[in-house]
């Protein structure tokens, strides 16, 4: 029997307070990631482009918070390749009992049609996955949480991995040491999702 005891909440809260984030392997396994290189989203200055902005204010779309952050996290899995397990989606159903896991939805007459989802510590948060079933859904709703963290207070956003679609926001990748800094700086913000 495999011994997933680093899947408790307490556990998981401390790694990623650390930098680390979960990914299960094709087998099944599940590791923990610390990269020397960093992948953020700078809150103080992302990139917001205009074509999406023009696009969200003539939308349909409606956006809400942490309403079924589960059925996100299932569709983020719902990939031919994934590295959301079961194991992973019982961990995190586990913290957003907590109050830890957030995510943001986006509906269309109702339906869910994109969204995202991550951790919260203190002044971070730790982007996980997003999806979209319609064109502009997921970036939408990452607009809808760079707004959200900034009134908030948060600090940090941190991506994991840089993409071309994440590039178009402003993400960057720094060094470790950076990163770090921008973890303690994290540790001072009492701030709520």
């Amino acid at each position: 029997m495999t011994d997933y005891s680093f899947l408790e909440p307490n556990t998981m809260i401390r790694l990623y307070a650390q930098g680390a984030f979960p990914m299960a392997d094709e087998d099944g396994s599940i590791e923990w990631y610390y990269p020397e290189i960093r992948t953020i989203i700078p809150l103080d200055n992302f990139n917001y482009p205009r074509s999406l902005r023009k696009f969200i204010e003539k939308s349909d779309f409606e956006f809400r918070f942490d309403v079924d952050p589960i059925n996100v996290i299932r569709n983020c899995a719902d990939r031919e390749n994934t590295w959301i397990s079961e194991e992973l989606i019982d961990a995190y159903k586990r913290l957003y009992k907590l109050g830890f896991l957030h995510s943001v939805e986006v509906y269309k007459e109702n339906e869910l049609v994109g969204g995202l989802y991550g951790i919260t510590h203190r002044g971070a948060f730790f982007g996980e996955s997003m999806f979209s079933k319609v064109s502009q859904a997921s970036k939408s709703a990452l607009v809808k949480l760079i707004e959200h963290l900034n009134e908030k207070g948060f600090v940090l956003l941190d991506i994991q991995f840089i993409t071309d679609h994440l590039k178009m926001f402003g993400a960057v990748e720094i060094a470790l040491e950076e990163y770090q800094k921008l973890l303690i700086l994290s540790y001072t913000k009492n701030v709520f999702f």
